[in-house]
């Protein structure tokens, strides 16, 4: 978890679900980015150098304009009360440079990780270049932990790695429902994809 690590003046990069319902280039539900706030606001409070990453949409490995996440990082600086970077990709030399500016406590959204086809195969090259200027790896991303790719696995790998606030949360919930329920017990799940959710419910 985020207590058992220290991260002050400790490049973190966190993996976030920020693929939110947009219409007309407005946030219509921002219950994603509520999620994840804790976790960021925790760690730059710790002092740590913050990179959040995140896909949007599924622009299929090619860069897609209007799956951009750039748009994003003005909902994320008023949710979160302070100020948010962009940086047009997720990896190489754009990151580094803007790692090298970074003061304690700054958070900088990197550009949507699917715009690289290594994500979504997992591509070992792909995870590598996604750590290469992190310290740290945390997970907050519960709605796509489901997935075996680049940031949300193959990252894990390579960086010490922690839970983040709802990750964490999600995982206790799921033990108290599932693992050992006080009995009887009813779950409601929804979704639009129920193939994502079947293992669950068996």
């Amino acid at each position: 978890s985020l207590s058992d690590l220290d991260v002050k003046d400790q490049v973190v990069i966190v993996r976030a679900d920020l693929n939110v319902p947009m219409s007309e280039g407005r946030v219509t539900d921002n219950t994603r980015i509520q999620s994840v706030t804790p976790t960021l606001l925790a760690l730059s409070k710790s002092g740590a150098k913050i990179l959040v990453v995140s896909h949007f949409g599924r622009p299929k490995g090619k860069v897609v304009p209007e799956m951009s996440l750039k748009p994003l990082t003005s909902p994320l600086s008023e949710v979160l009360g302070r100020p948010v970077q962009f940086v047009p990709d997720c990896i190489g030399a754009p990151v580094g440079d803007m790692c090298s500016k970074m003061l304690a406590g700054d958070i900088v959204l990197l550009e949507n990780v699917r715009f690289h086809a290594g994500e979504e195969k997992n591509d070992p090259a792909f995870a590598k270049a996604l750590a290469e200027h992190a310290d740290i790896y945390v997970s907050d991303a519960f709605s796509c932990a489901h997935r075996a790719h680049a940031s949300t696995e193959g990252i894990a790998r390579i960086l010490p790695s922690a839970a983040g606030l709802a990750m964490e949360a999600e995982l206790k919930a799921l033990e108290k429902a599932l693992g050992n329920p006080v009995r009887p017990v009813a779950a409601v799940v929804g979704g639009a994809k129920i193939s994502t959710k079947l293992d669950v419910l068996n």
